[in-house]
């Protein structure tokens, strides 16, 4: 069976890509499976400099997911392609760039800089991140501002595939994804994780030294499954579903409401081979659906 995907010129031999921030740079999870066998690896977020991330407790288990506040600690853009780039199977499997910028220009370095390997197949805009420039709110958060960021990473792209990752911690989703197809985004991903925080009753303290947290797992499925839907209700971009997704179940759930390809993130850190594992059982679960191509199951939802 054809499990191919395309988004853009990007072709995946699947539509099984790992979240940016769960897999590592992608080496770490050699052990576990092929790496060749996936659709395509969504690295760490990367900036220009390296960054140390948050201190003390980052990760705190809750019900249904996890909460984390990692702080976006990174070996910086020129690290990871001098020593990581080349031991991935960019041959094979497409690589996919998360950028991470507290400004305009630093979108604008980071996309000049990846334009220029060919080893990258793609680059994934950050729009979570903090506008250092107009007070620390999320890029994503404004449609102007998130229009802005991806104009200047698709103005230094060249031929590189441009996904934007939206926030969902706004108003209307709809808005935002709308005006980064406007922009020149040539698919949209989403979503990241959701504000949460969790408590200690006995030490009196919160379970993360930074307090708040993104939460990730199971619990925002049934959300991301929503944002994904009424995304595609408006625009022509393909989408990429992330949030939640543990079974290929869910995988085929994503692909109904129309998301032509998913990523799977907070999972792995319970089984790390889940993702070499789902691509192995695409083909048998599509059998039980009675369906040829993924095309043929893709945003079929009877409503």
């Amino acid at each position: 069976m054809d499990l191919s995907v395309k988004i853009g010129n990007l072709l995946l031999k699947n539509p099984i890509l790992t979240a940016s921030g769960t897999f590592g740079y992608g080496i770490e999870f050699e052990r576990f499976g092929d790496l060749k066998k996936l659709g395509g690896i969504v690295v760490k977020g990367l900036s220009i400099n390296p960054r140390q991330g948050n201190m003390g407790d980052r990760i705190a288990e809750t019900p249904c997911g996890m909460l984390n506040s990692i702080g976006l600690e990174n070996i910086g853009i020129r690290a990871f392609l001098d020593n990581v780039l080349p031991k991935l199977p960019y041959k094979t499997t497409p690589i996919i760039v998360n950028l991470y910028g507290e400004d305009i220009h630093e979108f604008e370095t980071l996309s000049k800089i990846t334009s220029e390997r060919d080893e990258i197949a793609a680059l994934e805009v950050n729009i979570s991140c903090p506008n250092v420039k107009q007070g620390g709110m999320q890029f994503g958060q404004d449609e102007k501002s998130a229009a802005k960021v991806c104009e200047a990473v698709k103005r230094h792209a060249g031929s590189k595939v441009v996904i934007v990752k939206l926030s969902p911690n706004v108003t209307d989703i709809k808005k935002i994804a709308k005006s980064v197809e406007l922009a020149g985004a040539d698919a949209i991903s989403l979503i990241n994780t959701i504000p949460g925080m969790a408590v200690d009753i006995y030490m009196r303290r919160p379970k993360l030294t930074n307090v708040i947290g993104g939460l990730s797992g199971p619990a925002i499925k049934p959300i991301a499954l929503r944002m994904v839907y009424e995304v595609l209700q408006i625009v022509d971009i393909p989408v990429i579903g992330v949030g939640g997704i543990c079974s290929v179940e869910d995988v085929f759930e994503f692909i109904l409401v129309g998301a032509h390809a998913v990523q799977i993130g907070s999972a792995t850190f319970t089984n790390p081979a889940l993702c070499f594992e789902i691509v192995d059982s695409l083909e048998s679960m599509a059998l039980k659906l009675n369906i040829n191509s993924l095309e043929e199951y893709r945003g079929k939802l009877l409503i």
